[in-house]
């Protein structure tokens, strides 16, 4: 038996219980972990909201990643033991507990370098960046790129990413205090969109060109201003809503504005295997290692508080990541 925050029905914050949940054995294929930190990610809100396109079956344990120890190991499971420092950011709800069962196959080795407060704080968001930069749009030194919400836990990774690959970076957020936390952490230009016109910067920048990519886990709210600020052929990257789902997209709008390429991003296709999430998971652990991307932890609270959390987040009343420590 184990403690972990449970929702019995989709609805606010008031649906996360704290309550004894019972754990099996570990499956043939399985690890059980006992959790150190827990991380929090946006999706969790939406999750828990019922508001998210995939729902888990309730009654549901929260949370998509943690870091921790492995305390059993299933028997065909070879590459792992017992004690080893592992880390995990999945698409299969229950990091919100005290311990849980996972599938091997998600699980990554934790560098004795990484701590596990950064593991928790840096693994979904890290490879998010990671395979936006990388992959999405392969985004090149001398460039311009706009990075929406670049406070939160995704956006400061993505500046700090881009600034390390030389990138000019637009940051936008929504209050000054913001602007200095991102001009901190890799943006060259920050925009409190509440006063400022981001497009008008984007322009005046780039003598009118416009950038060659805009990153983008807002949704409608900031849609057309940032097609508005991209270059002929830029690239659109969504990769999250939460001002709300966008609304059908028109390729005809696209192409008078420049024959501009949209994508809805997400990283389950950009980990269709193994060696997919073991190089991402890699890549991020490199770049953390040599001091170019700095996790940065804005706020931690107890995981029986996470309903605490999950109103502070949604009032966008923090900035970076948030961790649940055990």
């Amino acid at each position: 038996m184990v403690k972990a925050m449970r929702i019995h029905k989709f609805g606010g914050p008031e649906v996360l219980k704290w309550e004894d949940v019972d754990l099996s054995e570990p499956g043939p294929s399985e690890l059980l972990i006992r959790h150190n930190v827990t991380g929090f990610n946006f999706l969790d809100i939406q999750v828990r909201k019922g508001a998210y396109p995939v729902l888990p079956k309730l009654p549901a344990v929260l949370g998509t990643e943690a870091a921790g120890i492995v305390q059993q190991v299933g028997k065909e499971v070879n590459n792992f033991s017992v004690g080893q420092r592992v880390a995990y950011a999945s698409t299969y709800p229950g990091a919100y507990s005290e311990a849980r069962l996972i599938e091997a196959s998600n699980v990554v080795a934790l560098p004795d370098n990484i701590t596990f407060e950064e593991a928790a704080a840096s693994l979904l968001k890290g490879m998010t960046a990671e395979y936006l930069v990388n992959r999405c749009y392969s985004i090149a030194a001398g460039e311009v790129a706009i990075v929406h919400a670049a406070a939160g836990g995704v956006g400061l990774f993505l500046c700090q990413w881009l600034k390390d690959k030389g990138v000019t970076v637009i940051g936008t957020v929504g209050s000054d205090e913001k602007k200095t936390t991102i001009l901190n952490n890799g943006a060259t230009y920050a925009v409190n969109y509440r006063k400022e016109n981001f497009n008008e910067v984007a322009l005046d920048i780039t003598n009118g060109l416009g950038v060659h990519v805009v990153y983008d886990s807002v949704g409608p709210d900031l849609y057309i201003e940032s097609i508005n600020s991209l270059r002929p052929r830029g690239y659109m990257v969504n990769f999250g809503n939460s001002s709300g789902p966008l609304a059908p997209i028109d390729s005809v709008e696209l192409n008078v504005k420049g024959s501009l390429f949209f994508t809805k991003a997400s990283m389950r296709f950009y980990q269709l295997n193994r060696q997919e999430l073991e190089d991402s998971a890699t890549s991020l652990f490199n770049i953390i290692g040599r001091g170019a991307v700095k996790p940065f932890i804005g706020q931690q609270y107890k995981l029986a508080d996470a309903a605490q959390a999950h109103k502070d987040v949604a009032e966008r009343l923090t900035v970076g990541s948030t961790i649940l420590t055990i």
